[in-house]
This record gives C-alpha cells, structure tokens and sequence, in this order.
C-alpha cells in the first residue's frame, strides 16, 4: 500500500475508567461524544489488560506478555525488595527485549506520537523520545495533581502516594509546569493540556507521512479533580449510594445488551468500608462528592476527546484513522485510609491534613485530593468481581470501542462478545499498516516476538456477514495469562483459573469459573471438575515457564525453576510475602 494510503492510529486510553463509566457502556455519566463514536463503531465487552497501569501499557507497545516486556513487576513495588524482582522481564520499565510499536512504525514511515501519561520508565534511555516517538509530552510516573499542584513534595516531606515525584518532559527534556492554582481555563489541567498539546503536534506533522498518536489520559485517576463545572452537573445523582448507582448500572447493561439478562452479579467485596447506611449525613455528602467529582472528569475527558475527533474531521483524516478507546484496567478501589503508614513515619492523613483541604465544598479543585472507594468502584465493575490490581474480571476487563470506517461503515453500532486482549493491538496495528514485525533480530538487538492475535481477518470476515458470531481467539491459539502482586489467573477459551490468597479476598487457592455461564465468577468449580483444573494449572506451569514469571506455587508450595534463571532468584512460597506491606488498600495491613 502507498505510504499515503495506510491508514493513521488513534489509540485513547483512561486510566482507571471502570467497565460501565462511559454512557454507551451503561453510565449516567454524560459522554455524547465516545457515544457516536461507539454508535458509528463496535463495542467489546469482552476486551482484557492487565490488572494494573504500566503492566498493560507494555503490553500495549510491545504486543507480548508484560513479564517479557519488562513490566512483571511495577516499578512502584520494585522498590520494596529488589532482590526478588531482580529478573529479566521485571526490571519495572519497557525493556530492549520488544520492539516496541512506535519502534516499529517509526522505522516504517510513520510519524509517532504521544502526549499523556507514559509510566513504562523514569530514566534517559527508557523515556518515550528513546523508544520511538518522534514528539512526546509525557507524565513520566503513574499519577500526579491534575492542575500541577503538588506540595508535599517539599520540607522533607514524603514524595508522591505512589512513592515518584510528578516529572514530565517533552522531547526527553524535564518540563517545569506552572501549577493552576486559580481555576484559570487557560491554565493547566490534565486532560485538557494532553490534547490541546496533541493537537498541536498533529498540525506540525509531516503531511506526507501517515501518523500513529498516543493519548493516555490520568483521568479519571485519583485524586478527583476537575473544574466545578462538571462537577455540579451531577449533584444529588449519586445520594443514594453505590449500592444503588451498582443495580442501575446492571439493569442499564442488560437493556443495551452488554450483558445477558440472567447474568449473576458477584457480591461487593468491601469489608474494611463501611455500608451506605452505616455512614453518618456527612459521611454520605463527602462520598457522593467524591462520585459527582469522578463523573465530571470522564465528562471533561469526553469533551476533549470530541475536540480532537472535530479536528481529524477538519483536516480529512477521520475516515482514514483506526481508532481505539479503552480503559488501562478495572475502576481503582482503593482504601487508602486504610494505610496507616505512607513513607517513613508519615500518616496519610496527616498529609492530608497538612496541606488540602477536603471540605466538601472544595472537593474536586486544585488542592483537594480524595478517592472514591471500593464500593463505588464496583458499581461500575458489576456485575463482575472485584476490581484495579486484581486478575479478577472486574480488575482485567475493560470497555473498548473501535472505530474505523472501513470496517465500521458495515458494523457501525454492533457489539462484539469475542474474547480478546490488550497484546492484540501491536498486530492489528502492523497488519493494518502492512508492516512486518521485526522477528528475532531490531535495531541491532535481540527482541520477542510478539504473542497478540491480529483482528484483521475478524473484522474482513464480519464485514461479509449480517451478525459477528465467530471467535477472535480460537480453540487453536494458547492459553492467555495474568499475574501482578503474586494474584494470577489464566484463561482458555471459556474457562478461567484464579488464585486469589487470602489477604486478597481469595480462599488462598487456585478456583475454576465457566465464564459462559458465569462471567460474575461466583461459582468456583475446582472440586466439580479437577481434570478441567488440573488442564489449565498445567497450562498456567507453561505459561509461567515460557513468560517468566515470578512465581512460587500456591498449591504444592514448590519453587520454579525458570529458563536462564538461577534458583536463588526465585524467592519465597508465597508470592504475597514481601508485597503484602505495600498493599494495605486490599484489606489489610498488619505489617
């Protein structure tokens, strides 16, 4: 294909948005413009990452398992015992062992892009100018004030909740931002700076190259934020609590037919916060605060994404641009007045205390900083279990709308139900451009190749038929594997394993779930069918052996031996044993 007929990519990705916060997926929450773009395109409602952030986007970019790309562990939690993590694929940052995507489409004639979010390294040679883009403004780490704002950072205070200071940098070069502290509309805020930049970099691009843009957005991550604007949009929406918002969500699921009608919700899992109405008046008013405040930043994120579609249409590139919109993970449930100790010697909320003010009138500006909770993460979760950091449905599974109008013209409005993951993405990126992945050998160094399926032949095929009925993923191709923080999973075809231990909401064993009939996994099957079990623990072993995973065995309490490895690299029986500290917002924390 001529280089100016490849078709551009679009590829939008929220961070922490859960399964039904968008309004074609089941929200109330206003999104009229992720709406047409789903009315014009398809919906998977069976679209996986990973159960966290920078594990899904390696995956992302590299078309492979995370463990091979070098995000097996998160940089955050590598901190805490380097010995254990110290592993090839788990150095915590998007390795030399892929070819990464705008690597390749670089190489390819493509222009390449990012302007968001990057989370995949916080060192020269890992940042985004080094691994393929040809412009880039990126937030180097997970999260940070979404106006710039962050001043606990000073007088020996601790760094960030997720233990980085804030750093971005444009081009490879840090970037001093001016925080907005005055609500000025041309001052900065996230999702609005992400794509106004964006923007710009798509009007300075070299017209006669097509071009492959990047837009992670940090919303709707914590802390909520967003102009008051939005905010108050959804004042006394969320009064009667999540249990409430959670069976509207369902009911709204069911009637879109995003879910089956009969489909058996699982039960919240939120033992450590309080019921709706446990909670005092006040309590009630902050928390649904927290909820409206949410909603307005998918709403502002919303308006930013019609902007930046209004100008692929003004330059004549929206028919010939694949576009994709996800979620990075589940809705983020966490507790986070549960940690009693963040940093050395410092209270969360002492830092709270010391420098925001969240009254509930000030709840969603500039020096504000709340979450939202497990609760009202699981109402948009349902009818699936749990949610973020888990390998759970409610913690992988995604909403994702593709737009691309040589395929959608046909499809516009369908739903696909196929199984399908985040790694399939690099593929059908490269199948669509008429690219080659690199094989063994890129740039001089040995890479893996890739494990994503592409969705070409999908899609070519489903244009000829009325309904999409065939599989994306079939009987033929492997078994497809999950694990972050010692929690895993593993699925083939219909069925699924979860290990789950028992600080985690789990019964410290591997389960069994038929995700046909039970995609809530509510009824775990592993005493009904232990040779369906025994099939896929067997596949997980492989999985473990090919992906190299850190991974000491639940179930015999035996060691792995890994391929390159030395034994004393593997450390401990249970793989929670020196990340249970860290993670007090899964339950508890004792140590």
């Amino acid at each position: 294909m001529a280089s100016s007929k490849r078709p551009n990519f679009l590829l939008v990705v929220a961070d922490d948005l859960g399964f039904s916060d968008i309004g074609c997926f089941g929200a109330e929450i206003r999104t009229p413009n992720l709406d047409k773009l789903a009315s014009s395109g398809v919906r998977m409602t069976d679209y996986h990452t990973a159960a966290a952030c920078s594990p899904t986007r390696a995956m992302l970019l590299s078309g492979t398992d995370n463990h091979i790309a070098g995000v097996g562990v998160m940089s955050e939690q590598k901190e805490h015992d380097l010995a254990r993590w110290d592993v090839p694929g788990h150095e915590g940052y998007l390795n030399y062992r892929v070819a990464a995507l705008p690597e390749v489409l670089q190489d390819n004639g493509y222009h390449t892009l990012i302007s968001g979010k990057w989370h995949l390294g916080l060192k020269p040679d890992y940042l985004p100018n080094k691994r393929g883009f040809d412009r880039s403004f990126a937030l180097l780490p997970g999260c940070s004030n979404h106006y710039g704002w962050e001043p606990q950072f000073g007088d020996r205070m601790i760094k960030h909740f997720e233990r980085i200071p804030p750093l971005y940098c444009e081009d490879g070069k840090l970037v001093d931002l001016k925080p907005n502290t005055t609500n000025d509309p041309s001052g900065f805020f996230s999702s609005n700076f992400y794509v106004d930049n964006l923007i710009k970099y798509l009007s300075e691009r070299p017209t006669d190259k097509p071009f492959f843009a990047f837009l992670p957005f940090t919303v709707p991550h914590w802390p909520l934020q967003v102009d008051k604007a939005y905010r108050d949009k959804y004042k006394g929406i969320y009064d009667d609590g999540p249990e409430a918002l959670r069976q509207k969500r369902l009911a709204r699921l069911k009637e879109l037919g995003l879910v089956a009608r009969d489909v058996v919700a699982h039960d919240v899992v939120a033992p450590e916060v309080s019921e709706w109405s446990e909670m005092t008046e006040d309590e009630k008013k902050l928390s649904a605060r927290a909820m409206e405040t949410y909603a307005g930043m998918v709403e502002n994120m919303d308006e930013n994404i019609g902007k930046l579609l209004d100008y692929l249409e003004k330059i004549g590139e929206a028919d010939n641009t694949f576009i994709i919109f996800q979620s990075d993970n589940g809705a983020e449930g966490a507790s986070y007045e549960a940690d009693p100790v963040l940093g050395k010697n410092q209270s969360m909320l002492d830092v709270l205390d010391r420098f925001y003010d969240n009254s509930l009138e000030n709840i969603g500006e500039y020096n504000s900083f709340v979450w939202y909770g497990p609760r009202w993460a699981q109402a948009s979760t349902a009818p699936s279990r749990l949610y973020k950091m888990y390998s759970t449905e409610g913690g992988i599974k995604v909403p994702l709308i593709l737009n691309y109008p040589r395929w959608t013209k046909k499809l516009g409005g369908r739903v696909v139900q196929s199984f399908a993951t985040v790694m399939d993405l690099m593929p059908t990126i490269l199948d669509l451009a008429s690219i080659q992945h690199p094989g063994k050998f890129f740039r001089g160094r040995e890479v893996e190749e890739m494990r994503g399926k592409s969705w070409v032949n999908f899609f070519e095929n489903e244009t000829q038929n009325s309904d999409i009925t065939t599989a994306i993923h079939t009987s033929d191709d492997p078994a497809v594997g999950w694990e972050l923080f010692g929690l895993a999973a593993l699925r083939k075809g219909n069925w699924k394993i979860v290990y789950q231990n028992e600080w985690s909401f789990g019964k410290g064993d591997w389960e069994l779930f038929d995700l046909s009939k039970d995609p809530g996994e509510t009824r775990d099957l592993s005493s009904q069918y232990p040779e369906k079990l025994k099939e896929l623990l067997e596949m997980w072993d492989s999985y473990v052996e090919k992906s190299g995973v850190v991974w000491g065995s639940p179930v015999s309490q035996e060691k792995v031996n890994y391929p390159g490895l030395k034994r004393k690299d593997v450390i401990g029986n249970d793989p929670l044993d020196d990340t249970r500290a860290w993670m007090p917002h899964r339950g508890q924390c004792k140590d």
